[in-house]
């Protein structure tokens, strides 16, 4: 597996930009004109006017020639480019995001490393942390450069920075390096391990590759699709469902997918599509508080959060509100009747939908967990964490969301660390698949599903690495986005993981759901280690413990 600097570099810097940014304005016209580099007591200057000369035309002046000394000649493209890479949003959604909580905090952390010239004055906010200059400065430079259409990029960020000189504290920057490199090297090791496991786990057969090509092709049922809006009186909640229908007169099984936050049901339309046309019927209701709406809601300044707590809850029972209405549709309507095996149910979600499938395969909300680890750690480099912990604002009660209908569950890229933790995620029963994608900085691999798996106790289990994946490598990019996702951080090969999504679906549900054993073998590390191709291949054990990981 190989971690690319420059896909950790691009993902922190979107997610920071585009998950986090009224309007600031200083009363002076000041611009930055020089970064000053702090080391203790050592300080050196560099001006922004030849970072942006080295940015434009690749040359580097007698200035720069010291630093540049200390980085790599294959790392200097990148740097070019992302000095001048554009950012896809105006100063209105910008602002609004780094209004939010989730953006105010990721501005709380950056600003511990950049400063302005006025250092020591600031506020402290309600958390206790105090808010200096830096974190002004660095939202109000975030907003003003983004006033620029097509020219929102680093440069003109810094350019306006509302003090003459930006200090970056390097000694905090190497501590957060630091524990950047230690989050690195235990996932590399992990997977590493895991990739080994793998490999030794399959044994010398030989797979046909008939067998898995034909598992990657979509199959012959053809199918209807009925798109309705389902009203929960009960929690004053509306919401949009697609169901696809194969057409046939036998009871058929059902699985439903839930998308992640930001994204809506045509996400994942392509595995619903595949699913139906395999013999299934498939649900895909759409979230209302934390799908792309909410998002462009929040960016429209219509919403104050990313998301709103009550979504840890309202997701897992969308859910169960959708299969209590597939179970009135079989008893009732004449086009369902007979069609839907309500006993053969399975659930597949990605990101904040691997939580919600995990909620109804069992895994409950670890109050004292969240409270153990909120609010996040100014240093942390786990962003998921910022969602989990809004979920320390619900009322401390047992919700309940679990759902005996389940029968398998499938979570791809889950963010589970502190909203579950070991004590409750034990509790899923259930035959549960974990996917995780090695190059993930959204839900970093190593503590959002690697380590987790380790606390599963049930014996049908297993953890697939698709090595060289990301957070977003299974998502399909929908018509309703209002900020596209660079294809630096989407990953290499969208479409291969978007075929290893189905293949991994198709075996696990056919498995556990259908209970059709000719499919088990579809599970084995010998059958899934032969879809690899080029820089994304998956790897799977269902073994795992937290001594194999020391």
């Amino acid at each position: 597996m190989i971690l690319k600097k420059s896909i950790w570099l691009n993902a922190a810097l979107s997610c920071f930009i585009t998950c986090a940014l009224p309007i600031f304005t200083p009363n002076r016209a000041v611009s930055a004109e020089r970064l000053k580099l702090s080391f203790g007591i050592v300080e050196r200057s560099i001006s922004v006017d030849s970072l942006e000369n080295y940015a434009k035309t690749g040359q580097v002046n007698d200035e720069l020639a010291t630093y540049f000394k200390y980085v790599p000649k294959e790392n200097r493209g990148e740097l070019r480019e992302a000095l001048l890479a554009p950012i896809p949003l105006n100063s209105v959604e910008v602002s609004q995001f780094l209004y939010s909580p989730i953006g105010e905090k990721l501005l709380e952390t950056l600003s511990q490393i950049v400063q302005s010239e006025f250092r020591n004055r600031g506020q402290t906010n309600r958390n206790k942390f105090r808010r200096g200059s830096g974190f002004y400065g660095t939202r109000s430079a975030l907003i003003l450069a983004a006033r620029k259409k097509n020219n929102f990029n680093i440069i003109n960020i810094l350019r306006k920075f509302p003090s003459q000189t930006i200090s970056i504290d390097l000694f905090r920057s190497l501590e957060i390096g630091l524990r950047a490199r230690n989050i690195v090297n235990r996932t590399q090791k992990a997977v590493a391990l895991i990739n080994e496991k793998s490999l030794n786990k399959a044994n010398n057969q030989t797979v046909s590759n008939s067998t898995t090509s034909n598992a990657l092709r979509k199959g012959n049922f053809t199918y209807q699709k009925d798109s309705v809006t389902l009203t929960d009186v009960r929690r004053i909640r509306s919401f949009p469902l697609d169901i696809y229908l194969p057409r046939t007169n036998k009871p058929s099984p059902i699985i439903v997918i839930s998308h992640g936050l930001g994204s809506d049901r045509s996400s994942f339309a392509y595995l619903a599509e595949y699913l139906a046309s395999r013999g299934f019927v498939v649900a895909v209701p759409e979230h209302p508080g934390s799908n792309a709406q909410q998002l462009q809601a929040l960016l429209g300044g219509i919403a104050g959060e990313v998301t709103e707590p009550r979504e840890f809850v309202d997701r897992p029972l969308d859910v169960k509100y959708v299969l209590d209405h597939l179970e009135r549709l079989s008893n009732s309507d004449a086009a369902y009747k007979g069609r839907l095996n309500m006993e053969q149910v399975g659930v597949i979600g990605q990101s904040f939908g691997g939580y919600t499938a995990l909620a109804l395969a069992g895994a409950e909300i670890n109050f004292p967990r969240l409270q153990e680890n909120c609010p996040v750690d100014e240093n942390t480099l786990n962003v998921s964490l910022l969602l989990q912990c809004q979920a320390l604002n619900l009322p401390k009660i047992d919700y309940k969301l679990s759902d005996p209908r389940i029968k398998a569950a499938v979570a791809i890229n889950p963010v589970v660390s502190s909203v579950y933790g070991k004590e409750n995620f034990s509790k899923i029963n259930i035959p549960v698949m974990i996917v995780a994608g090695t190059a993930d900085t959204v839900a970093p691999a190593y503590p959002e599903q690697i380590i987790p798996f380790t606390w599963l106790t049930n014996p049908n289990k297993y953890l697939v690495l698709m090595n060289g994946g990301t957070h977003f490598s299974a998502i399909a990019e929908s018509p309703n986005s209002s900020i596209p996702v660079p294809s630096q951080v989407i990953g290499p090969s969208p479409n291969l993981a978007r075929d290893y999504t189905n293949y991994l679906a198709l075996a696990m549900f056919k498995t556990y759901v259908t209970n059709n054993s000719a499919f088990r073998s579809y599970l084995n590390a010998n059958y899934i280690n032969s879809l690899g191709q080029g820089d994304l291949f998956l790897r799977v054990v269902n073994e795992l413990s937290s001594d194999n990981l020391r």
